[in-house]
């Protein structure tokens, strides 16, 4: 209802209806990206290329910073160029073989590219090197590559994660997925009751980040 009095007022005001369409969703844009969370951020793609041009300039004088290679692996991850992001980073592990980040990043790409086996040891590693790396985030992203092809270590995995960090919304609703999967309805239920009421229980500041994962498991409840 408010939308469409604010649609009614910019009309009345601009007395264009297509400008004051666009207007409007620039300001819901606005709003969401300020409150609320939930639409993606429309610059990001311009602002990671504008780092990752940044970056490969100062590589190109500098080629064997490994810094410099990792950060612009972990640029390509974002980016969803896994292959580019997997060359680097087999490379890194080799130099920065200690290095639980990197080889949380290696194992990450190799799911990212079907690869779940190696995947899977990579990131295994990278927890060997550092149980508490991310907070526990290798295990989430095992859970989620696998919640389709193997429910029960899915399972395992998000658990694993739930020991390290309790509060998250989105490894409660991954959990209602796979359980969902496994036919255990009653327990997926529960896992989306769970993230709505620890999303209600976070503090403001933290809300922005979980709330998408709030909202998808409160239309699954």
């Amino acid at each position: 209802m408010a939308k469409i009095f604010l649609f009614g007022l910019l009309f009345w005001l601009i007395g264009n209806p297509f400008v004051a369409l666009l207007v409007l969703m620039v300001i819901i844009y606005l709003l969401d990206r300020r409150y609320i969370g939930i639409l993606p951020n429309l610059l990001r793609p311009f602002q990671l290329s504008r780092r990752l041009r940044r970056v490969r300039q100062e590589l190109s004088l500098s080629p064997y910073n490994a810094s410099l290679k990792f950060e612009t692996a972990r640029i390509f991850l974002v980016k969803r160029r896994y292959a580019e992001a997997m060359v680097l980073l087999d490379e890194l592990t080799q130099v920065m073989n200690d290095s639980a980040e990197v080889w949380y990043e290696a194992g990450r790409c190799r799911l990212k590219l079907g690869d779940l086996g190696l995947g899977e040891s990579h990131i295994l590693h990278a927890m060997q090197l550092n149980p508490r790396v991310r907070y526990g985030e290798p295990y989430l992203r095992l859970g989620e590559a696998y919640a389709e092809v193997d429910q029960s270590k899915a399972l395992q995995y998000l658990r694993q994660f739930q020991d390290i960090h309790s509060s998250s919304c989105e490894a409660y609703y991954r959990l209602g997925l796979v359980l969902e999967m496994m036919n255990r309805k009653e327990e997926a239920k529960q896992a989306y009751q769970e993230a709505v009421a620890i999303y209600r229980s976070l503090p403001k500041y933290k809300r922005k980040s979980e709330r998408r994962w709030a909202w998808r498991a409160r239309r699954k409840s």
